[in-house]
């Protein structure tokens, strides 16, 4: 084994059927809004993708609208929705907090868990229609938020409430009205599609205005022809993931003994929000007084792949809004890395990350060592 990949929160590989399902519509020609043959066959695989999407969520497939992405799906639900406020936990992905100017922060916990006695109260000082935006699971730390409770919270106060559920689709099983949430967005390359797919779910009853207007398609929410081949992977990935949530669940050990491992190697190591329920595959740990981007040069360098910060910020490496949200003080922060394992992790590939943080952690103390012996001769 030459290389390690635990960065699957960024993106996870590509499933073999949804490889399979993009190759088959690649084959074939015909747009799908088109009435011939040709145009009939792109429709139906374009349908069969939107009715396992749903499936994944346990919604209809009327209710699934595709887009080019995740980030579009939350723009499409909190532009779209008309609500004079937006009112968004601090812990969100960044394609939430910069959708609109005005939004208001809704302040979290240690753990980054939503503070829902400080949702009530932002809703109580201002009666004009609200939206909430509150994510399923947070992306850095893997946190699962009280979404249910929330959606309670935004029923009675009139407000709709959307539910970032890119991190969390795949990974755990998914039930629109269970969660309550109005709206639920999607990506179909976190879960083992393709890049450039996603979805917007709408409950029924929720008018949304459609950001890109043109020939009406995705039942005039999205205009633009659709994508068949990358939707057909979506459906094809959405499909093999619902069937392997029982499979997903077993990542939980391989990540729990990485999590044991690092801290039997460095006991200094935080791990955030362990005592917390959080997704199976995702840990976020720091060293304090380390650099995450030197961390992380290090671990690639041992053939270890992991995250600085969230990979959405055009290769830089994030600022950690997440983990200043939390309370984190910078110099813990500054040394913080996401380890995230995915449906192709293996123990092999945990037992090769231990021997590679034994050596990152023993060339810290060494270089540490040596430090303090030139400060000393000094």
């Amino acid at each position: 084994m030459t290389a390690v990949y635990l960065d699957h929160n960024a993106t996870t590989p590509v499933r073999p059927e949804a490889v399979r399902a993009v190759a088959d519509a690649l084959a074939e020609t015909g747009n799908p809004s088109a009435t011939h043959a040709y145009g009939r066959r792109a429709r139906a695989r374009l349908e069969t993708a939107r009715e396992a999407v749903a499936e994944l969520v346990g919604a209809q497939p009327n209710q699934v609208a595709f887009t080019a992405g995740g980030t579009e799906a939350n723009a499409l639900a909190l532009l779209g929705s008309g609500r004079a406020r937006l009112l968004v936990s601090a812990v969100e992905h960044e394609s939430v907090l910069k959708a609109r100017p005005d939004a208001e922060i809704v302040p979290v916990d240690g753990d980054g868990v939503i503070d829902l006695d400080a949702l009530k109260r932002m809703l109580a000082t201002d009666r004009r229609p609200a939206q909430i935006a509150l994510m399923l699971a947070n992306n850095i730390t893997g946190v699962i938020q009280p979404l249910a409770e929330a959606a309670h919270i935004a029923k009675q106060a009139g407000a709709l409430l959307h539910c970032d559920a890119i991190q969390a689709a795949g990974k755990i099983a998914l039930d629109l009205k269970a969660l309550g949430a109005d709206t639920l967005a999607l990506s179909a390359h976190k879960l083992g599609g393709p890049q450039g797919a996603g979805a917007l779910i709408v409950a029924e009853g929720v008018a949304l205005a459609p950001q890109i207007r043109g020939g009406g398609q995705e039942s005039n929410l999205r205009s633009g022809t659709e994508p068949v081949p990358a939707l057909a992977g979506f459906g094809a990935a959405a499909k093999a993931a619902r069937q392997g949530l029982a499979r997903f669940a077993e990542i939980e050990p391989l990540r729990d003994r990485m999590e044991a491992d690092i801290q039997a190697l460095s006991p200094q190591t935080v791990i955030f929000a362990q005592s917390r329920p959080r997704l199976p595959n995702t840990s976020a740990i720091a060293l304090k007084g380390e650099r995450n981007d030197q961390l992380a040069m290090r671990l690639d360098l041992a053939g270890v792949m992991v995250s600085a910060g969230a990979a959405c910020a055009a290769g830089k490496i994030a600022k950690g809004h997440v983990l200043a949200a939390m309370g984190v003080e910078p110099e813990l922060a500054q040394g913080s890395l996401r380890l995230t394992l995915g449906w192709t992790t293996t123990l092999a590939e945990i037992e090769f990350f231990r021997n590679a943080w034994a050596d990152l952690i023993s060339g810290l103390a060494n270089r540490h060592s040596s430090t303090k012996i030139d400060a000393d001769a000094a």
